[in-house]
Order: structure tokens, then sequence, then C-alpha cells
């Protein structure tokens, strides 16, 4: 039974994480558009979506060190950089910095967008299983 709610999920549980890690990249590439030569990142979030979903997540685990005997171990996940692919500007700024602001500003907004209704197509459709089971 759990099997089966897991799968019936799986593809929006992984839609909503992969558009939450695609928006913190987006939101580093606006941060850093005064950086100079910084490479503007993004993923193709289609190719990584299916991996995801026929693979489970691809994250790495990493391992937090401690200073003292007293401290408590801990693990946190994080996106490998292998994914990330640097974007190629329509035109170049002096700095080498590749951000095109507009480009990522669309983006961001588009990527937000589709995060909500993500987040309303998973609603619904807890809503009818909850319905389904009473």
């Amino acid at each position: 039974m759990i099997d089966k709610l897991d799968a019936a999920l799986r593809f929006n549980r992984e839609a909503l994480n992969l558009r939450a890690q695609r928006q913190e990249v987006l939101a580093a590439n606006i941060a850093h558009a005064d950086t100079p030569n910084y490479k503007a990142r993004d993923f193709d979030f289609a190719s990584r979506l299916s991996q995801a979903v026929e693979q489970g997540r691809a994250a790495q685990s990493v391992t937090l060190s401690t200073t003292s005997a007293r401290h408590l171990q801990a693990e946190a996940s994080a996106m490998p950089d292998a994914d990330l692919l640097y974007r190629v500007p329509s035109q170049s700024s002096i700095d080498g910095n590749t951000v095109e602001m507009d480009a990522e500003r669309i983006n961001f907004a588009d990527n937000a967008l589709r995060y909500e209704a993500n987040l309303t197509v998973l609603s619904a459709k807890i809503k009818s299983l909850l319905s389904a089971v009473q």
C-alpha cells in the first residue's frame, strides 16, 4: 500500500525537490550578478527529473566534521556540481560575468510559478487520495 502511494506521489515529490534546487541555483546567479568572472549556472530540468524518477535522487551525502568529542555527528546532502551547466550568454560583459539579469529574472519567476503549480497539483492529488480513503 505504501509503495503505491510512494509511486503515485514520486513524480511530484521529485519535481518539487528539483524546482527548489533550481531556485537556489538561479538565486545564486542573481546574487553574483556584479561579481567579476562569475559564470552563470543552471541544469537541464527535464533530464534531471526523468533521472530522479527512474533512479532516485543523486544527492551526495557530506559528513560534517566535529571539533569536540561532545559534538553530535551529522550529515548533509548536497547537489552534485557535475550536473550544473554553464550558461552561454547572448552578450558578453567586460568583466567576464555571464549573468544576464533579465534572463535570470525570467527563469526565476518561471521556476517559482511552476513550483506553485506543482504544489497545487500535489495538493489536489493528496485530497483525492484522502477522499478515496474516507
